[in-house]
């Protein structure tokens, strides 16, 4: 499997527990925990795909840990930055998540080795 599709998947899988954690760090979204799930999947899907075709271009595992803690943050900050209807944020509580989500799948594409051709 190649760094892209690793990428893919596991930023994907990752999205899904970083969606999950709202209900850990803000409980009282727990009516809208579908929605948060299904963006926060999206957000790991694109991560993922990003991080993978930096891991295949750079192959440093420094690089890879800041490029996917850069691009994990960079995903969550317009949702983080976004009020609710009380005018309240929740910065960190995205924000960190998502960075680590990151982080995480920025060092496991650089050492996922690519299946070679046949």
């Amino acid at each position: 499997m190649n760094k892209p599709v690793f990428g893919l998947l596991l930023g994907g899988v990752l999205g899904i527990f970083d969606g999950l954690s709202a209900l850990l760090s803000a409980p009282e979204v727990k009516d809208q925990i579908a929605t948060i799930v299904v963006g926060s999947t999206f957000k790991g899907l694109v991560a993922g795909l990003a991080t993978g075709f930096f891991a295949r271009r750079f192959r440093s595992l420094p690089l890879g840990l800041v490029a996917g803690l850069a691009i994990g943050a960079a995903l969550a900050a317009p949702i983080a930055l976004m009020p609710n209807e009380n005018g309240q944020v929740y910065f960190w509580e995205i924000m960190l998540p998502g960075s680590l989500m990151g982080m995480i799948v920025g060092y496991a594409t650089q050492k996922h080795e690519s299946s070679p051709a046949t």
